[in-house]
């Protein structure tokens, strides 16, 4: 497989002068900060956090030869909810993870309407629930509560705007400084202002 455009790519190191810099895989995604993050908090007993799989039903797959099976066609079998469920000191935690390379806001077709219904029946039952955000052109993680994202994603239907300003972010939200075993340590925030 070759992603994210299906082709491969290759770098000509002989290419490259002594003056450029190659930027790619600088820092790591948000999914595997978060991956990494969630396996230090089990690795520690401090919570079982782990990311939802996706469900996916095969359709086709083909066998060029016995010890290689391509997937040639697969659907998703139902919308998706959020990315990470688990447990920290008793209480249920469901979150989803965003990056965007925006300058100035966090744009709302980043997320789906199905998200933001699961993420109000998950509050309704008394849960923590919370988006965390990166922008990625800062390297900036914000840990963003479901409860002010429900007010804007509605507020657009109503003429307001399809997205979150930066500046209502660092407002009403969290920054999570990168650091290094919980590289985003989310529970600090849970810490201080859930338990």
């Amino acid at each position: 497989m070759h992603y994210p455009n299906g082709k491969k790519q290759s770098v000509n190191a002989a290419s490259t002068s002594v003056n450029e810099t190659i930027y790619s895989n600088r820092g790591m995604t948000l999914e595997a900060d978060i991956n990494a993050t969630n396996q230090f908090y089990l690795q520690t007993n401090q919570a079982i956090i782990h990311k939802k799989p996706t469900p996916v039903q095969i359709v086709r797959v083909d066998y060029p030869r016995r010890s290689a099976a391509v997937i040639k066609e697969a659907y998703f079998k139902q919308a998706s909810t959020t990315d990470y469920n688990g447990i920290y000191k008793g209480r249920y935690i469901d979150f989803e993870a965003k990056e965007t390379k925006n300058k100035t806001s966090f744009p709302f077709h980043n997320i789906h309407e199905h998200q933001i219904d699961h993420m109000k029946q998950v509050v309704e039952h008394g849960a923590i629930c919370f988006i965390l955000i990166r922008f990625s052109l800062y390297q900036k993680t914000y840990f963003y509560p479901a409860e002010r994202l429900f007010d804007h994603w509605e507020n657009q239907f109503n003429g307001g705007r399809k997205s979150i300003s930066i500046k209502t972010i660092e407002k009403e939200g969290y920054i999570i400084p990168i650091q290094y075993q919980a590289r985003v340590d989310y529970l600090k925030i849970i810490e201080q202002y859930y338990i």
